[in-house]
C-alpha cells in the first residue's frame, strides 16, 4: 500500500470541459505543481480528446496503486468498465453509466486506501435521470455511498471555498419562493454541526466562527422586513451557542462580504443559494472550489458546470480543477494530522 495515495479524479461528462481541463491541468503541472492524481476514464477517449484539442498529453494505463509512479511522465488513467463515446458539446445518456462508474470506484478507492481523496469533474443531471438515475444530484449520490459506507444517516452540505470566503447555503436548489417555507430551526442547526465539524477535523480551524445570514432585507429589520430572522434563524443560534459553536448573527446580507467583515469569521452560513454563491464566485471564480462537507471521504470539486459551449474548443481554464485537487490534499493532510 502506498504511504501517500494519489486522488481520485472522475471524468464528468465526457461532452462537457471535464477531460479538457484534466489533460490541461496535468500539461501544466511543472509550472502550477498539483498533487499526483489518476483519473476514472476511458483511456481511448482521453486520448482522441488531447488529438482534437492539439495536445501532446501521454496517457498511461494504471491501476490506482500504480499512479504515483507513473505521474510524473504521463497521465495516469484507470480505465473504466463502460466505453465512452461523445463529442464535445452535449451530453449522452449512453454514457451515463461510465459517469456514474467513476463516481462509485473512486469513493470504493478511498475506502480502500487506494486514494486519499476524491476530485470530481462536473456531470449532467439531466442525461443521467434519462438513464435512470434516481437521485437529486451529485451530491446526494454522494451522500448516499457515505452512508452505505458509515451505515448512519447523513445530510451533506455544500461549501463554496476560496482563498477568501467560504460560504455554505442551508437551502440549495429549490425555487427561491418556496425558500422560507424550507427554513427550520433544525435545518440550520444541522448545517452549521455539519460545517462545524468539517472545519475542525479537515480545515484545522480549532475554534470556528459561523457568521450567519438574514433571510430578508437588513436581516428582517426587526421584524418589519419579515419574522424569519426572529422566529427561526436567531432561535437556530441560540442554540448553536448553547452547544458551544461560535455562530454569530443574524446579520444583514448586504454587508457580510467586504474585507473587514470576512475578517471575523471562518465561513458564511446563508439561507439559499444564490446568497452564498454570488459573493463567493465574484471574489474569485477561477480558484473557488465546491467542497461537500458531511462525508465519511473528502471531496471537492471544480465550481463550474460542464460549459458545453467551450468543451473540445481549448477554451476551457482548468484553475478551478487545480485549485479543488489542491484543497483535497490539503484537506486529508490535516485530517491526517499533519
Amino acid at each position: 500500500m502506498l504511504e501517500t495515495p494519489p486522488l481520485a479524479l472522475t471524468i464528468g461528462e465526457p461532452g462537457g470541459v471535464g477531460p479538457d481541463i484534466t489533460l490541461g491541468a496535468w500539461l501544466d503541472r511543472h509550472r502550477n505543481p498539483l498533487p499526483a492524481f489518476y483519473c476514472y476514464a476511458d483511456p481511448g477517449f482521453l486520448t482522441d480528446r488531447a488529438r482534437r484539442l492539439g495536445l501532446d498529453c501521454p496517457i498511461a494505463v494504471v491501476s490506482p496503486d500504480e499512479a504515483v509512479a507513473r505521474f510524473g511522465d504521463a497521465l495516469p488513467v484507470v480505465p473504466l468498465e463502460a466505453r465512452i463515446v461523445a463529442e464535445p458539446g452535449g451530453a449522452e445518456e449512453s454514457n451515463a453509466a461510465a459517469v456514474i462508474e467513476a463516481i462509485a470506484r473512486a469513493v470504493g478507492d478511498i475506502r480502500s486506501g487506494h486514494a486519499a481523496a476524491m476530485v470530481t469533474n462536473p456531470i449532467n443531471k439531466e442525461a443521467l435521470y434519462r438513464a435512470g438515475f434516481r437521485h437529486p444530484g451529485h451530491t446526494e449520490f454522494l451522500g448516499t455511498l457515505s452512508s452505505a459506507w458509515t451505515g448512519e444517516p447523513g445530510r451533506p452540505a455544500m461549501m463554496l471555498a476560496g482563498p477568501d470566503l467560504r460560504a455554505v447555503p442551508v437551502t440549495i436548489h429549490i425555487p427561491l419562493r418556496d425558500v422560507p417555507a424550507a427554513l427550520s430551526e433544525d435545518l440550520i442547526l444541522e448545517t452549521c454541526r455539519i460545517v462545524d465539524a468539517d472545519l475542525r477535523r479537515r480545515f484545522a480551524i480549532a475554534q470556528p466562527r459561523l457568521a450567519i445570514a438574514g433571510l430578508n432585507p437588513h436581516a428582517g429589520e426587526g421584524g418589519t422586513l419579515g419574522t424569519e430572522e426572529r422566529d427561526v434563524i436567531a432561535p437556530a443560534i441560540a442554540r448553536l451557542r448553547d452547544e458551544g459553536i461560535g455562530a454569530l448573527g443574524p446579520l444583514s446580507a448586504d454587508a457580510m462580504f467586504h474585507p473587514s467583515a470576512r475578517a471575523g469569521y471562518d465561513a458564511a452560513i446563508c439561507m439559499y443559494h444564490d446568497q452564498a454563491l454570488i459573493p463567493a464566485k465574484t471574489l474569485s471564480f477561477a480558484e473557488t472550489v465546491n467542497v461537500t462537507l458531511g462525508l465519511a471521504f473528502i471531496r471537492t470539486s471544480p465550481d463550474h458546470g460542464t460549459a458545453f459551449d467551450i468543451a473540445g474548443t481549448g477554451k476551457a481554464d482548468p484553475s478551478s480543477l487545480r485549485a479543488a485537487l489542491r484543497l483535497a490534499a490539503e484537506l486529508r493532510r490535516n485530517e491526517d494530522g499533519g
